[in-house]
């Protein structure tokens, strides 16, 4: 067990949740009467609210984005590396806000929920949920939190998503658009790789049609297998190959189909093993047809010019060189359209071998450019410069 925690850590963090009563409309049709998003904040919020930093999580992401939850924890926040004093969203300058969306299994409304209707959870009865919707419902927490205009809006992937979905239907409520990893929409080899994951939940026989709550059992194989396949997506082939090559576990070929001989296929099953036990698959369900269903444009006779040209916040692009699930000349197409619309954008491409989850890894050149962009922010609205200090809570 740490005696304590990182100088640069945002230190011990507790989770909040936050009611809403009044009721959502859906971009489905249906209606939420009531709903819960849990978050967590880092940092301070300044006198005018004008310092605050919205983070968007990816399919898998949850509230908790930097710091740890106890000294027991191994690991901090999953986007630790860029959250936190003196790093690229720098909590001595930076009131950070990082939520579980809905639909989610972290602490939000979802369906694991009780559907107050049934007094059963809604499970598969949960409503299918949107990117819009979720910015919809991050709108009113941002005015539960008194935060009329975000200093920028920040994620990687489907989180970059959402920050896009801001910048044109809240334009004069934020600044700074960062879309990480991301894309102005789905390609067809994307969605198909998440069909075959949810083909591969909803065909688990523990998974009851998405009632498996009411009997008590998890589509840990199905769930598993759903993450093995996102999860080859997410690196690429220069990674695995010098993370793996064909290495073997017994140094030997076994001859059988019982057990993983390669490293590999070690590495896939732990990952799906270890996703089965802490994500629930019919949010999982819900997050791939939100990423699915995610096209900005459609609403502007598909013209992503026509689209973008309701935002009037700056942005920054950044895409790496290795990933093919999100490649470059996704964002590129994103720049090339913010250009035409006479938008404010900086673009990275960023050499990096880790594919797709290099948006999660700090390499030096991503970091410097993170950094160098949020300075700028920062400078903007007169924050004062960072001054690295030691964290409180590992005292």
């Amino acid at each position: 067990m740490p005696t304590s925690l990182p100088a640069d850590s945002v230190g011990l963090v507790t989770p909040q949740t936050l009611h809403f009563d009044v009721p959502l409309a859906l971009s489905c049709g249906r209606v939420l009467e009531a709903y819960d998003l849990i978050i967590e904040t880092y940092g301070e919020l300044n006198e005018d609210a004008s310092n605050a930093v919205l983070i968007c999580h990816a399919l898998s992401g949850h509230q908790h984005a930097a710091g740890y939850l106890s000294m027991d924890d191994r690991k901090p926040g999953w986007w630790d590396s860029a959250i936190g004093p003196g790093k690229p969203i720098d909590t001595n300058r930076f009131f950070v806000v990082a939520l579980n969306n809905l639909g989610g299994c972290h602490g939000s409304t979802g369906p694991r929920s009780i559907n107050p209707e049934t007094g059963k959870p809604y499970g598969p009865d949960f409503p299918i949920v949107t990117v819009k919707d979720w910015v919809n419902s991050q709108v009113r927490l941002s005015d539960r939190l008194g935060i009329q205009r975000w200093a920028a809006i920040i994620g990687g992937s489907l989180g970059g998503m959402q920050a896009m979905q801001w910048a044109i239907d809240y334009s004069d409520r934020i600044a700074n658009c960062v879309a990480i990893a991301s894309a102005p929409k789905l390609s067809a080899q994307n969605i198909a790789f998440n069909e075959v994951a949810r083909q591969a939940i909803s065909k688990d026989p523990q998974f009851h049609k998405g009632h498996y709550y009411e009997h008590d059992v998890v589509p840990k194989t199905g769930l598993a297998l759903a993450r093995m396949v996102g999860h080859i997506t997410y690196l690429s082939d220069d990674g695995m190959r010098e993370k793996f090559g064909r290495e073997m576990r017994a140094g030997k070929l076994s001859f059988d189909f019982d057990n993983p001989q390669f490293e590999v296929e070690s590495y896939l099953q732990y990952q799906g093993e270890r996703f089965s036990t802490s994500f629930d698959a019919n949010t999982y369900l819900l997050m791939t047809k939100a990423l699915d269903y995610f096209d900005p444009a459609a609403e502007f006779d598909h013209d992503l010019v026509k689209a973008l040209s309701h935002a009037s916040c700056r942005f920054l692009v950044v895409s790496f060189t290795t990933d093919w699930r999100f490649s470059p000349e996704r964002s590129r197409e994103m720049v090339d359209a913010l250009v035409a619309a006479g938008k404010s954008v900086s673009y990275a491409e960023v050499d990096s071998a880790h594919g797709h989850d290099a948006f999660l890894i700090p390499s030096p050149r991503y970091m410097g450019i993170f950094t160098a962009y949020m300075n700028r922010v920062a400078d903007a609205l007169g924050l004062e410069p960072s001054t690295q200090k030691e964290n409180q809570d590992a005292r």
